[in-house]
């Protein structure tokens, strides 16, 4: 029951996505791939998450960003939504993915 309604809210996130193109994308810039929509409806365009399970990809290490979409992808790493989102991404959409999230600047504060 509960993974239905991951299902539905992932369709419905999705769709909200697929409406706007991604960011950069009429010039050919960062987030010019339009398979990153799809990760913009949960990790955000900003690299923070929009909902509560996904964790935030800004300024996140690429060649670990890499492996855990290759890892989902191929089902070495397992997560219901992710190897779901993973499976149809090519070896360079994953490495336009990896790049972008890892281009981010991010600022650490102390509190």
């Amino acid at each position: 029951m509960a993974a239905d309604k991951h299902v539905r809210v992932l369709a419905a996130l999705l769709l909200l996505g697929a409406a706007a193109p991604p960011a950069g994308a009429a010039d050919g810039g960062p987030g010019a791939n339009p398979k990153l929509g799809q990760c913009f409806t949960c990790h955000g365009r900003d690299g923070l998450a929009k909902v509560p399970d996904a964790p935030n990809l800004a300024g996140q290490n690429e060649s670990y960003l890499v492996k855990a979409l290759t890892d989902y992808k191929s089902g070495a790493r397992k997560h219901e939504v992710m190897s779901m989102m993973a499976a149809p991404l090519s070896t360079a959409d994953i490495a336009d993915a990896a790049a972008y999230f890892s281009g981010i600047a991010i600022e650490v504060k102390a509190k």
